[in-house]
């Protein structure tokens, strides 16, 4: 493992040296992942000189983030295809269904997102579609007799347009076995048309084939898609085509992508389900999810979006008469390193990721998601200017349960986040600062009644129990409110003052946040987020939130990296 390790720094020194850089000049590369924490599936768009990625949001609500850049490396949250709780069905659905892959495209003055949404195994496919990419988006249009997930639409340069899906084959071969199939769209009248073809069951068995993608390049039709489930398996394929309609051939080299092959231990895992965008200057790019596993399992931020440079290469064999080219992906090492030279030169001036929210507006920040559609509205920015309020609902943390919940993503695994809280809370009632993967697993330090004035405790619910972790009696209605993260060690504290703080439960364990820890489907990552509920009781109370503020403590981007590396070595 040392020497894997030692190659890996001699790996970024030569990505360095071929930039023209020295040691201090490591801002002309730029530092995966390009959008952290919670950010699967992508799917990019170039129109002109800008590029729109968006990414999956299962239960979390509003849906489908749009991200805009100029430079493919810096990103900004420009808003969301699913605002209205109207819209979408997202209202009782379990943890890890709702809204899966998305894929966005622009055709002749508009902008077309197409999704699956997942109600109990019931896969619903459909479109939005919009003039400006930060809104507003149109009502989804379903498109029956769709069956399966992460639909993508082709724009054909024939006029036609192709929608393109997986499905499980009536003939499955073995279990977990998925067929990608295509069939014309009808975009006025957003309906299915034409003959269904089947093109291809991929190269690694078929083994959940998902996530297709078309590309028209040089006169080939390419086919690409994921394989092998969204972990250490996870790889990317391509087949071509003269016909869009196949047949397609696989290329001898699949996977184009993949980490199968490192060790487990290896920084970045489970990479797949990308999309490629051409620059301009006809230069190429992916983007692709991946995991940051903290010690090799516990992927706690969930699976993040990186980007990677792809070329194109020609076969070299002398005795074929048509030789085909094919995408390479990443091609000095062909896998995804945590640095690549920057696309458009320059300097690399990246956020640092801090987010606070003095509650000022008269919206909500875009950075704040509920968990599911909420049925009623819970919140408050007007009431007490200057403050969120959260009104208390009788649902709390549960599978498909209704509740009072604003949380944004952990982006860092290393951070501070601080609020400060006013409540008067009675009976059963509580509210707080918490740290949650989904409904099966967080961390709740709330405030609530006590038998001689108000309690602060901190709580850990799993799979439905819940266990006090700490608890200590508090005589004031305000409190601010603390969590810090490093890594798998999480700290609650609370103060009075926001100068002194105590810590409640020590440090606690958060292994149990990482999917790997919780029975079911987990494709989200962690959320810290601000909850209020009366635990089954009505009520007319609140909780007022004066601020919050997120900062990553972190030295630098890519301590995870190093700290990964040094995991290594030990095993």
């Amino acid at each position: 493992m040392i020497v894997k390790r030692l190659l890996l720094i001699a790996l970024l020194a030569a990505l360095s040296a071929g930039c023209g850089n020295s040691a201090g000049e490591s801002n002309k590369l730029f530092s995966n992942p390009i959008i952290p924490g919670f950010a699967p599936d992508p799917s990019i768009v170039r129109v002109d000189d800008d590029f729109y990625l968006v990414n999956s949001t299962f239960e979390y609500f509003p849906g489908i983030p749009i991200y805009h850049s100029r430079d493919l490396v810096n990103w900004e949250l420009i808003g969301y295809a699913l605002n209205d709780p109207q819209q979408v069905d997202l209202g009782r659905i379990r943890s890890s269904d709702g809204i899966h892959a998305s894929t966005i495209r622009y055709h002749d003055g508009t902008y077309y997102i197409i999704t699956t949404n997942n109600v109990d195994g019931n896969m619903v496919n459909f479109i939005v579609t919009a003039a400006n990419p930060r809104g507003p988006w149109s009502a989804p249009q379903v498109l029956e007799g769709a069956p399966g997930i992460d639909p993508s639409l082709f724009f054909d340069d024939d006029g036609r347009v192709w929608y393109v899906g997986n499905h499980v084959p009536p003939d499955p071969e073995f279990a977990g076995q998925a067929e990608i199939w295509l069939q014309q769209v009808d975009i006025d009248s957003m309906r299915l048309v034409g003959e269904r073809h089947y093109l291809w069951r991929g190269c690694c068995q078929g083994v959940w084939a998902e996530g297709p993608h078309i590309y028209k390049k040089d006169g080939y039709y390419y086919l690409l898609i994921s394989e092998g489930g969204t972990a250490y398996e996870h790889a990317l394929a391509v087949a071509i085509s003269r016909e869009i309609t196949g047949p397609y051939l696989n290329n001898p080299r699949n996977p184009v992508l993949s980490h199968r092959q490192l060790s487990y231990d290896h920084p970045i895992t489970g990479v797949g389900h990308a999309d490629l965008v051409e620059l301009e200057d006809g230069r190429w790019y992916a983007v692709a999810l991946g995991w940051r596993l903290v010690d090799g399992i516990h992927g706690i931020l969930g699976r993040e979006t990186f980007l990677l440079p792809v070329t194109w290469e020609t076969e070299p064999y002398s005795w074929k008469e048509d030789k085909l080219t094919f995408p390479v992906f990443s091609p000095a090492t062909g896998k995804i390193e945590l640095h690549y030279p920057l696309p458009f030169g320059g300097d690399s001036k990246p956020s640092d990721g801090e987010f606070s929210d003095k509650f000022d507006a008269r919206t909500l920040d875009l950075q704040w998601n509920f968990r599911r559609a909420p049925e009623k509205r819970f919140y408050d920015l007007d009431d007490n200017p200057g403050s969120l309020r959260l009104v208390l609902q009788a649902g709390a943390l549960g599978e498909r349960e209704q509740y009072s919940f604003i949380g944004i993503r952990q982006r860092h695994f290393e951070f501070d986040a601080v609020t400060k809280m006013t409540f008067a809370p009675v009976g059963e009632e509580e509210a707080g600062l918490v740290v949650i993967q989904n409904d099966r697993s967080a961390f709740l330090m709330t405030m609530s009644a006590g038998p001689d004035g108000n309690m602060l405790k901190l709580t850990q619910a799993l799979h439905g129990q819940s266990k006090q972790l700490d608890a200590v009696p508090y005589k004031h209605d305000a409190v601010f409110l603390r969590v810090t993260g490093d890594y798998l060690i999480y700290r609650f504290q609370y103060s009075v003052d926001g100068g002194t703080w105590t810590t409640l439960g020590g440090d606690t364990d958060g292994t149990a946040l990482s999917p790997a820890a919780i029975a079911g489907y987990n494709y989200t990552g962690v959320y810290l987020g601000l909850y209020a509920t009366s635990n089954g009781a009505e009520a007319r109370n609140y909780a007022d939130f004066e601020f919050f503020r997120y900062e990553p403590t972190e030295h630098s981007r890519d301590d995870w990296f190093e700290r990964q590396l040094a995991n290594e070595d030990k095993h």
